[in-house]
């Protein structure tokens, strides 16, 4: 901005200008940047960077970038840890970039894999990269900010790059033996790799390299396992461009027994409602091993260092109380306050004071997904009418003798629908109504059992 400096020295005009002309100044933002280095460092999420990171970071508002190759539709759970690098990163007052992998979407990262992966067709890839960028807009402020959030895709720079310019202008800087040295081929020697995946290190290189060029981008975060991947970058920079790059990686998310972290009996946890319900993402959190709440709430929530420590102290003796704490910040996280509404709901249907109204009123496909594990048996409407007694159903049902159900019956073991069977009504017909007018919901003791009639 110039000013009229006649204007300006005129003492009867400096008030005029101080109330007109300061308010077009920029602004410079007082907040004070927070400590990323440290901050993943408390939450346990600090595996490796290479030397001066954290002071770089310290000095500067830089640029920092994850990637995601687009290999499914939707994102997993397992991949909520390099998505929470990135907030944590635009936390801390930097710009995070969430790098779609279009083109190494299309090669496979050999890195953790013991065999060579199938080829997507372009069209798969499109369509997975669309899902891909939905999700990723949960997480990230995207605004026009020095710090909001950017997604790119790797396409993009690599669709029109011929082979021979890859090779003069990136091939060339970096070494076979540099190559051969990472894990991830290291790994794969004996099995096999395809030359392929062997340069898929490359390409993550150049996507680096190229951020570095374009967008001042000088981070790359990821899990452990991307560390040979990530430094490549570092290097290509240093060698073509003789600039300073920096990484950090975050320790691969396992569970206490060191299984691999983020699935279930049934596959992936998905962040797509449709290829995993908001109830089973809720349920799968209040289903996590006790021993690994601690680094979860780590992991995946926001709450700051002294709330954590304030509630596993307050729930040292109520792990579950603290399993829902961290189900409900994460399943509003990623579905929303309705789908965690509707969420807690259907829980309540199976492990709560649940009437056969709340049945009735949970819409059914809610209904089913609920009921999916529960033992089920099915009846034409035939054969559900010409069942004599409760006691006839109840032994059908749950594959146990006449004489035993009676004995639930004496005890008052034995409900329908929510509602308790005496002894009594265990002898007549049953005159209760179903739920959607197809189902009957069966409980013995602490275990359901799910009557269908078609």
């Amino acid at each position: 901005m110039y000013l009229n400096l006649v204007y300006f020295f005129n003492p009867k005009n400096i008030l005029h200008f101080c109330k007109l002309e300061i308010s077009k100044i920029p602004k410079i933002s007082t907040t004070m940047k927070k400590n990323f280095v440290a901050e993943l460092s408390w939450r346990g999420m600090l595996h490796n960077q290479t030397p001066d990171t954290e002071k770089f970071l310290q000095e500067n508002i830089t640029t920092g970038y994850a990637g995601f190759d687009p290999t499914a539709p939707s994102l997993h759970i397992g991949n909520l840890v390099p998505v929470m690098l990135l907030k944590r990163l635009q936390q801390c007052g930097h710009k995070p970039i969430a790098l779609v992998g279009g083109a190494t979407g299309m090669i496979g990262d050999p890195s953790g894999k013991s065999a060579e992966r199938n080829l997507l067709s372009e069209e798969v890839l499109q369509r997975n990269i669309a899902g891909v960028k939905a999700q990723l807009e949960k997480f990230l402020d995207f605004n026009d900010s020095e710090t909001g959030a950017e997604i790119v895709n790797n396409y993009d720079w690599t669709k029109d790059f011929s082979f021979l310019e890859f090779l003069r202008e990136v091939g060339k800087h970096i070494p076979i033996n540099y190559m051969m040295a990472k894990d991830s081929v290291k790994n794969r020697l004996e099995t096999g790799i395809s030359f392929t995946e062997f340069s898929y290190q490359l390409l993550q290189g150049f996507d680096f390299y190229h951020l570095f060029k374009n967008k001042n981008c000088r981070l790359q975060i990821g899990g452990s396992d991307q560390w040979g991947n990530i430094t490549t970058g570092t290097e290509l920079i240093r060698r073509k461009d003789g600039g300073d790059a920096y990484a950090i990686t975050c320790p691969l998310l396992t569970k206490t027994d060191g299984t691999k972290f983020g699935k279930s009996e049934q596959g992936n946890i998905w962040l797509d409602k449709n290829l995993t319900s908001p109830y089973k993402f809720y349920q799968f959190w209040l289903n996590v091993n006790d021993d690994d709440l601690s680094k979860l709430l780590r992991f995946f929530t926001d709450f700051d260092q002294q709330k954590i420590e304030n509630l596993e102290q307050e729930y040292a003796n109520n792990k579950n109380a603290l399993k829902k704490i961290l189900g409900e910040e994460l399943t509003r996280l990623v579905h929303g306050q309705e789908d965690l509404d509707n969420a807690q709901k259907a829980t309540n249907l199976l492990f709560g004071k649940s009437t056969q109204a709340d049945f009735e009123n949970t819409d059914e496909d809610l209904l089913l997904d609920v009921l999916e594990g529960v033992p089920q048996t099915q009846f034409t409407k035939e054969d559900f009418e010409n069942i004599v007694s409760v006691v006839d159903l109840a032994s059908q049902v749950m594959a146990i003798s006449k004489g035993e159900i009676r004995r639930l019956l004496k005890n008052n073991g034995l409900t329908i629908n929510r509602e308790k069977v005496s002894a009594e009504m265990g002898e007549k017909k049953s005159n209760f109504s179903l739920i959607k007018n197809k189902f009957l919901l069966l409980k013995s003791g602490k275990k359901d059992y799910l009557v269908i009639v078609k």
